[in-house]
């Protein structure tokens, strides 16, 4: 069993990694976790999309 772990700025970035590793992945995906961390610096927002991919490779 491995795992693999993707953290972008922007959602829809993670969402292209995410995509591109599962069309390249030829093992079996076990689960996917998605989380989102929002933070506060100065006056600006600054959010982090992340994701973890459980998966068995053959």
């Amino acid at each position: 069993m491995k795992v693999k772990v993707f953290d972008e700025g922007h959602e829809s970035d993670l969402e292209a990694s995410v995509n591109k590793f599962l069309d390249e992945c030829d093992g079996e995906i076990i689960d996917i976790k998605y989380q989102v961390a929002i933070s506060v610096f100065s006056e600006e927002q600054i959010y982090c999309f992340s994701a973890m991919i459980i998966y068995n490779q053959n």
